[in-house]
């Protein structure tokens, strides 16, 4: 865990020989710096302090493959920045398009004989140890049951992660459990993966977007009902205190839903609802449009009202969108727009209640889609290769800022003159107030508009009247440059703030007293250990300032 004064990253060597688990942890020698309010002056810096996963109690998510040599080996910088950004909430099962060590047709290699590779084990520790909570998809199928063939194979290899769907070879993953004996299969390697994980890991999903090529030959609502009607129970009887996720759509389709739910008949049995937002794949969407009219006449705010109303729906069932982006290299698109996109669909999906997942923290290039998705460069023999794109530190900055919030209905936000802004923006105003477990209030605003490449809108401002936040020393955050600088409410009074910048991007607005987290160091990445007849030396990369220790603990045998 990580304390003000330490920071603890879980690390390993695996190979051939399994030798050595290292705990590295950093010791800074000086108290952390926390920003807080005085009684005579402000302490604060000039961009928004990163706050680390063991930090926060439950914030936002991401999408990772799990490490695989050699397009994502684990010592490289990639893996531990997520825990440096403070990602709460991590969703693996996937390489790319592809399965992953947690995948049925990697655990069960030969008929009947269920092994967890002790990498998987490890990366698990990593991101427990580090404070990250994660929910698994369980999929796909496996040719040894599922393939529609006269004659199965006794033994596979997985599949590689060039592997990818849409898919209808013999013996291809994708072929999903539908006959009595398939599913009883399928369900002997969840109760397994269940048991195995149980006080780790406690969130576990059915499939992936079984409602398109994951799904062999297409997605079928019903029988993807029926897998689910098996699952439910299952995952509840390997583990009391699991939860059940309805495994993700990638479009949001009520039909689909409703049709599962009817053969399901285990509505009730169902913790969280998943679903996936790319507005306008492939091309520039605003986030925004995923409830006006990037999908027609479906939307995601239709879709959460159908699951509510179903009959046997739990009233505190949770919705997740755990794949949103909005990738650079889309038509009509940028990095730039990117960095503005993604924090806006992560606070605009906060605002309704939705918990996000970006897909994906690093690109394997190994995949189909090239380098197109990661926050983070995959491996292309470049430079730039595990480098943050510009994303990064916007998705970081929000992070900071809103994790751990919930929507405050009774703050109150608003324009003295939102006609003129909204003519001028040729968009909508949003507006939001969000209080955190403390109750102290955030504001986030911003111009819900189609941006362009190249960073480009008005400069625009605009008074904002600020009711019901009990903000006394305001402070304005930029998401995108991480830019801060206090503010003064106009004279006279306590809830109006005169010409401040408007943009595309994501403003926050916050008593100064809200940033008071310690700044806890990065974690260490790139642990290597060279064998030797008479020794074991091991290196590893520090990042950041002010470190001068380190911790190490050796853990010996398997």
């Amino acid at each position: 865990m990580n304390t003000p004064e330490t920071a603890m990253l879980k690390s390993f060597k695996s190979g051939a020989s399994r030798w050595v688990s290292v705990m590295v942890g950093l010791l800074i020698l000086v108290a952390p710096q926390v920003f807080g309010q005085s009684a005579t002056r402000r302490e604060l810096p000039n961009h928004i302090p990163p706050r680390r996963t063991s930090e926060i109690q439950d914030g936002f998510g991401i999408n990772s493959d799990l490490p695989r040599n050699p397009y994502l080996p684990w010592d490289r910088w990639w893996w531990t920045r997520m825990f440096d950004a403070g990602v709460k909430w991590i969703r693996i099962g996937q390489y790319e398009n592809s399965s992953d060590w947690t995948s049925w047709d990697w655990i069960e290699q030969k008929r009947g004989v269920m092994v967890v590779a002790p990498e998987l084990d490890d990366y698990v520790d990593s991101l427990v140890d580090n404070g990250v909570k994660i929910q698994v998809q369980l999929l796909y199928g496996n040719p040894l049951y599922t393939a529609p063939a006269g004659k199965v194979p006794d033994s596979i290899l997985p599949e590689p992660g060039s592997f990818h769907n849409d898919d209808r070879s013999l013996y291809s993953i994708f072929w999903a459990p539908k006959t009595p004996e398939q599913i009883e299969a399928f369900i002997r390697y969840v109760k397994f993966m269940v048991a195995h994980f149980r006080g780790r890991i406690s969130y576990w999903a059915l499939w992936n977007e079984e409602d398109i090529g994951y799904w062999n030959p297409w997605g079928n609502p019903e029988d993807y009902g029926r897998l689910l009607k098996a699952f439910v129970p299952a995952v509840h009887e390997a583990d009391p205190d699991a939860k059940v996720i309805y495994g993700a759509q990638a479009d949001p389709s009520r039909d689909f839903t409703r049709r599962a739910f009817d053969v399901c008949q285990c509505a009730s049995g169902l913790d969280v609802y998943a679903y996936h937002t790319y507005p306008g794949y492939g091309g520039n969407k605003n986030p925004e449009t995923m409830d006006t009219g990037a999908y027609g006449k479906e939307s995601p705010k239709k879709l959460r009202e159908l699951v509510r109303g179903y009959q046997g729906v739990r009233k505190d069932i949770d919705f997740w969108d755990d794949e949103f982006n909005s990738v650079g290299a889309w038509r009509d698109m940028d990095d730039t727009v990117q960095a503005k996109y993604v924090p806006r669909g992560l606070i605009y999906n906060l605002a309704a209640g939705v918990k996000t997942f970006v897909w994906l923290l690093a690109s394997g290039t190994d995949g189909n889609e090239d380098d197109d998705f990661g926050l983070i460069h995959g491996l292309k023999f470049l430079p730039q290769d595990f480098t943050p794109r510009p994303v990064w530190a916007a998705y970081s900055n929000t992070l900071a800022l809103f994790s751990d919030t919930k929507l405050d209905p009774a703050i109150k936000v608003s324009v003295a003159n939102p006609v003129a802004l909204e003519r001028a923006a040729k968009s909508a105003f949003l507006g939001y107030g969000f209080r955190s477990p403390s109750g102290k209030a955030i504001v986030a605003y911003w111009i819900a508009a189609h941006s362009e490449p190249g960073n480009n809108f008005p400069q625009l401002k605009a008074t904002l009247v600020l009711r019901g936040t009990g903000i006394k020393r305001p402070v304005l955050a930029d998401v995108l440059t991480g830019e801060m600088r206090p503010l003064e409410w106009k004279k006279g009074t306590t809830d109006t703030l005169g010409a401040l910048p408007v943009r595309d991007s994501i403003m926050a607005i916050a008593d100064e007293s809200y940033f008071d987290w310690p700044v806890l160091p990065e974690a260490p990445s790139g642990l290597k250990g060279e064998v030797s007849p008479n020794q074991v030396k091991l290196s590893w990369e520090l990042h950041g300032t002010g470190i001068t220790k380190a911790i190490l603990e050796r853990r010996s045998g398997d």
